[in-house]
């Protein structure tokens, strides 16, 4: 029995638009296969100027619908805020769920998120590496560009890692320096290599306990700093963090380019 053909609903007196969007959705039915060509009928007569207008809009519409696909493969992003507490975190488990709330917001809550933060031996507890906890790569951003084909290469001076690539898990450029306000300090508390530093200089805020006394070794997501050098230019060993609450409050962070922002890495 001959299917019976998919007839576009007659044009109401004031909503041209409904219209224009069935005859869009069936013509993508069509490409698809869902419909043939012989089962859409045409629909009525538009003034010109009005169909222009509405397929603009609902082409534009249709054709966001493959973000959420690109988000869905994101593998990294850069926090669009942190927890608000500073660096107390909730210790590297809480900076996690962090990463984690908001991948899922994104539509990237598939896969396991770890911040990348490494701790510092205290309490008969060994360091953490921020390099061994991520995964091995590669790992692309919410437009879908790769920043880094593995550790390696995440680590090396040929990564990918920019303003323009360190997007939040919205998309969205982080600003940076030159930019009000000024969020490019990342926490990390790493070496320039992602192993923790030693134990004699606290270099994570007491493995992210702590919003006043102490210090975290932040990077620039921009990678740009006060000077042309190394240091300056680093994503993830950049200075440690400073400010008259002790160095660890949410206003210490933002006194020197920050907000309390993290890196986060899909693990899997």
């Amino acid at each position: 029995m001959s299917r019976r053909p998919y007839i576009l609903p007659p044009r109401p007196r004031n909503n041209i638009g409904f219209g224009v969007l069935n005859f869009l959705l069936a013509s993508r039915w069509k490409q698809q296969g869902v419909l043939k060509n012989e089962e859409v009928e045409e629909p009525m007569n538009f003034p010109a100027k009005t169909v222009s207008a509405c397929i603009v809009v609902m082409s534009a519409l249709l054709a966001a619908q493959p973000a959420s696909a690109q988000s869905a493969n994101m593998s990294y992003f850069v926090t669009s805020n942190g927890p608000g507490k500073g660096a107390d975190l909730g210790g590297i488990e809480g900076a996690d769920k962090h990463c984690q709330a908001l991948a899922t917001a994104a539509g990237a809550g598939g896969k396991t998120w770890h911040a990348y933060l490494s701790t510092q031996a205290a309490d008969g507890k060994p360091a953490v590496n921020a390099r061994d906890r991520i995964g091995k790569g590669p790992w692309q951003n919410a437009k879908g560009v790769v920043v880094a084909k593995d550790v390696a290469d995440l680590h090396s001076s040929s990564n990918n890692l920019s303003k323009q690539t360190s997007l939040s898990e919205k998309g969205d450029v982080i600003n940076g320096r030159g930019d009000t306000p000024n969020r490019h300090d990342v926490l990390t508390g790493s070496q320039p290599d992602g192993t923790a530093f030693g134990p004699e200089a606290d270099r994570t805020c007491k493995n992210w306990t702590s919003s006043t006394q102490g210090s975290a070794m932040l990077g620039h997501a921009d990678r740009v700093g006060l000077r042309d050098d190394d240091a300056s230019k680093s994503w993830n060993s950049s200075h440690p963090s400073r400010g008259q609450d002790g160095g660890c409050s949410q206003n210490d962070l933002k006194s020197t380019g920050g907000d309390g922002l993290l890196y986060c890495f899909a693990a899997n």
